[in-house]
């Protein structure tokens, strides 16, 4: 059975849900929810169905289950606040997307670290980049006990974090830094989940912020820039050129807890405002521009 491992950080009345990835945990939105609880907000980093435990109890879930999972966690921390905002990595970004498509009116912004429609970064190897086939082949038979271990950076770019992560990736505890691969089943929930946010993308009208790394070793920049060309709602792109994928762990963390807390923060201050999405595209290079 999966450790229970998710986290609620009280603050004020403004509320983060942080969503983490495929095979991950909680664990790797720590500091970006100690960053945002300092600055005021009551932060809670859930806890995905099946994560946190074996590679079984991940199969025994799908994209349906943990976007159930991010639906009881939204409305634990509703109970608590009074604007709520979301925030995911990698797939929890597709979770956070999927949340907002479900329900609209609850969210007032969303946080997108490293969004995954497609595992096509530069670390990724080439028999992996061909997993967004295996939504047709997981049915047939194919691959069902296999997976893609992970491999070298591992996401990131700090090397005494990606010791540190990497050591307690491959101990015994998954719930400390997550699962040490992906299993094509998992994976095919995964592109299955990608596919139906991705289609409903130019539905989305809540204000977002991407962030994104240069050089993501796992997800390339294009996947960020779907996401900034086919939203409805304004977006804003923050680019972190020292980092790989695990941005909320690699070495701008704080570049992320702050663009996050801007960002936040001025969606609040215009709470009243009406936005015009039609003027607004607008490509942050740096925290703190306007």
């Amino acid at each position: 059975m999966p450790k229970q491992v998710d986290y609620l950080l009280p603050g004020g009345r403004h509320g983060v849900l942080l969503i983490h990835g495929l095979t991950g945990t909680p664990a790797e939105m720590r500091f970006v929810a100690k960053g945002l609880n300092r600055r005021g907000y009551t932060v809670y980093a859930m806890q995905l169905a099946g994560h946190c435990g074996s590679f079984e109890d991940l199969l025994a879930t799908g994209w349906r289950d943990w976007a159930a999972s991010v639906r009881e966690a939204a409305a634990k921390l509703g109970t608590q606040v009074d604007k709520l905002f979301v925030g995911g990595l990698s797939m929890g970004a597709l979770l956070a997307l999927n949340y907002v498509l479900e329900q609209p009116e609850t969210v007032h912004g969303m946080a997108l670290y490293s969004t995954t429609f497609r595992y096509d970064g530069w670390a990724v190897p080439t028999i992996a980049k061909f997993s967004f086939l295996l939504p047709w082949m997981v049915p047939l038979g194919i691959g069902r006990k296999r997976r893609f271990t992970e491999v070298f950076p591992y996401g990131l770019r700090d090397e005494r974090m990606r010791n540190r992560i990497v050591g307690a990736m491959f101990g015994d505890d998954s719930s400390a830094a997550g699962l040490p691969g992906n299993p094509w089943p998992a994976l095919a929930e995964l592109y299955r989940l990608a596919r139906h946010v991705r289609a409903h993308l130019p539905q989305i009208h809540t204000p977002a912020l991407v962030v994104h790394a240069t050089e993501d070793d796992v997800a390339s920049l294009r996947n960020a820039h779907l996401v900034m060309d086919e939203l409805a709602g304004p977006s804003e792109l923050l680019e972190l050129p020292e980092s790989y994928h695990m941005v909320t762990l690699d070495g701008e963390r704080e570049r992320v807890i702050e663009g996050s807390a801007h960002f936040f923060q001025r969606l609040l201050r215009n709470a009243h405002a009406k936005p015009d999405t039609s003027l607004v595209r607008q490509h942050l290079r740096a925290v703190g521009a306007d």
